[in-house]
């Protein structure tokens, strides 16, 4: 499922037009993408929890050349289930 069929999906199953359904889509995600960016947490209980974590920086080596590189520090997205993803899918 790709982003369309998602909003395709809400706007059947909301009984909302599509432009609406793809409006209440893309809030969600902006939502979303806004608190991690602050570094808050966003727990959706049953489905998962959203949350930021830190890389710290290290050395790694080009694949290419075999020479070292330094890898900068860095902040990651991460996604963990909830109990009810989990049972819904398994």
């Amino acid at each position: 499922m790709n982003k369309n069929d998602l909003i395709g999906t809400v706007a059947d199953a909301a009984g909302l037009s599509r432009s609406d359904a793809t409006k209440a889509v893309e809030c969600v995600f902006e939502t979303i993408t806004g608190a991690l960016s602050r570094g808050d947490d966003v727990r959706l209980v049953g489905f998962g929890t959203f949350s930021v974590s830190k890389r710290k920086a290290s050395t790694g080596r080009n694949p290419r050349t075999g020479e070292p590189m330094n890898i900068k520090a860095s902040s990651q997205p991460k996604f963990k289930a909830g109990k009810g993803l989990k049972d819904a899918v398994n």
